[in-house]
């Protein structure tokens, strides 16, 4: 964490709140998430949590928008020096679409904290205020695909990547937009309080614990975009089942099909094969696992079905770029937790 010092493992989080336009002038579902994610205490997950702060480009209320909307924060932008984390979710639309330039407070506010020591995060177009403030030069970082072209014109010292989720590039993050958001900031908590705390948060939140940065903008490498072709119920049965013997021929069989139109439907769903998708499934056990417990790195290739500890560095070097004792040394230690999930329903 930066050097403001918040008591805690989690430490402070500051979003940047543009309430000095009317809303809907931006948009209220990507500064929604991080304080959902940030903002409501777990305490049997951690304690303390985050301390989650509003910090509104206005001092007062703002002005209220078409909707009627407006939004009171209780800090200001020269509280974001003081956090560990600055998140900037979505810029005012005028500013991407219409080069209308940004507060210069708020520039100045930005360049403060990251001078300060904070973690720097975006969310969908709040690339463009990072980049505005020099905290992208040099550095690969993405956004919404419909506005990447414009963030790479308008800023040449950006390495825009306009296919990937998000951008985790040690102390400045980066993401795609809507959803895109959620990943990231899951995947912060991943970071700074391990990977059960942030498989239960997901849990509660009903979404997807993890999708990997690297991952397409366009597609989910890990669950299919429906359950209409009826693959839901396999794939779940298949993740309780990764450190089993688990072919092709054993999920058509389960989803009652042939293996010629369980490729064809998982494909068409995911973008992948289903040995990659099962390769995939098995690299994201590992990574849990080398996370939450002291498992040797033997075990954790049984358990993730990936074998050997041979294979699973293999895998690991080529897929996630370091081993995974080196992968293990990147988080902080916690208790051993299950290594296998329960298995609800259906027979073995």
């Amino acid at each position: 964490m930066s050097a403001a010092g918040s008591a805690g493992p989690a430490g402070s989080v500051a979003v940047v709140i543009p309430n000095d336009i009317p809303f809907p002038s931006w948009d209220l579902y990507e500064a929604s998430i991080p304080l959902t994610v940030f903002g409501k205490p777990q305490p049997d997950l951690a304690d303390p949590w985050y301390d989650l702060r509003l910090c509104g480009t206005d001092e007062g209320a703002g002005p209220a928008g078409a909707s009627g909307l407006a939004v009171r924060t209780p800090y200001g932008l020269e509280d974001l020096a003081g956090a560990d984390t600055v998140i900037v979710p979505s810029v005012p639309d005028a500013c991407v679409e219409d080069g209308v330039p940004l507060p210069p407070k708020l520039i100045a506010a930005l360049r403060d904290a990251r001078d300060a020591g904070a973690r720097m995060v975006s969310l969908c177009t709040g690339a463009f205020a990072l980049a505005e403030a020099g905290v992208l030069d040099g550095r690969r970082a993405t956004a919404h695909w419909m506005h990447t072209a414009q963030l790479a014109a308008r800023y040449p010292k950006v390495r825009v990547d306009d296919s990937v989720l998000y951008v985790d590039d040690g102390d400045v993050l980066t993401s795609a937009g809507l959803t895109a958001g959620l990943d990231l900031c899951l995947h912060l908590v991943r970071r700074d309080l391990g990977a059960h705390v942030a498989n239960q948060l997901a849990r509660r939140m009903v979404v997807p614990a993890h999708r990997k940065g690297g991952q397409a903008q366009f597609i989910d490498l890990s669950v299919p975009a429906t359950d209409d072709e009826g693959l839901g119920p396999v794939l779940e049965w298949a993740r309780a089942r990764l450190d089993e013997p688990l072919s092709v021929d054993d999920l058509a069989r389960r989803a009652s099909m042939s293996p010629r139109t369980f490729y064809r439907r998982l494909q068409a769903a995911t973008g992948t094969t289903p040995l990659q998708w099962l390769l995939n499934q098995r690299l994201a056990r590992a990574q849990a696992l080398l996370e939450s417990t002291g498992l040797p790195v033997e075990k954790v290739g049984e358990l993730s079905g990936l074998g050997t500890a041979n294979n699973l560095r293999h895998h690991f070097l080529k897929q996630v770029g370091v081993s995974p004792t080196d992968y293990r040394r990147s988080f902080p230690a916690h208790p051993a937790h299950p290594a296998r999930p329960a298995r609800n329903g259906g027979e073995g």
